[in-house]
């Protein structure tokens, strides 16, 4: 395994984009960044750009309005690539699912790789559905060396 791809294995870079939310989950999403939870301590580090992303963290529902967006911020992103859906909005919809505006779960845009139930979900949960995508990167990785060497 290359030297960038083990790098990212054990220093995965996650984009957090907010769909539409009550912002929750946003807060519980931040707060695996502070001294209490330290999400760093596993090499799990926030950015703002998805060109250097290999975890979308998505909180909130999508809607019409956000659906570009967040495929937008999707392809952009280098493979492999994770998504991980964060609260019960951006898992099934929430209780904004009947909204005439509201598509959905990120499911209905993107392929979800890991869910963290919850309203709003716990940091605890939360850093434990990154360390399973990081798990499915993995995965992902060794996925791509069998089809380039087959």
């Amino acid at each position: 395994m290359g030297l960038v791809k083990k790098s990212r294995m054990k220093s995965p870079w996650v984009l957090h984009y907010d769909c539409t939310s009550c912002n929750g989950c946003d807060i519980e999403t931040l707060a695996c960044l502070t001294p209490l939870y330290d999400v760093e301590r596993f090499g799990i580090i926030n950015v703002g750009n998805p060109k250097h992303a290999d975890i979308l963290v998505v909180t909130g529902s999508v809607n019409k309005r956000n659906e570009k967006v967040l495929k937008n911020l999707y392809n952009q992103m280098p493979e492999p690539k994770a998504v991980v859906a964060v609260g019960a909005c951006a898992c099934t919809g929430g209780i904004f699912k009947d909204c005439y505006n509201v598509l959905g779960g990120v499911d209905k845009v993107l392929p979800v790789d890991v869910y963290v139930p919850g309203c709003c979900a716990k940091p605890e949960a939360i850093i434990d559905g990154i360390m399973i995508a990081v798990s499915k990167l993995e995965e992902k990785a060794e996925a791509m060396k069998a089809k380039a060497h087959a």
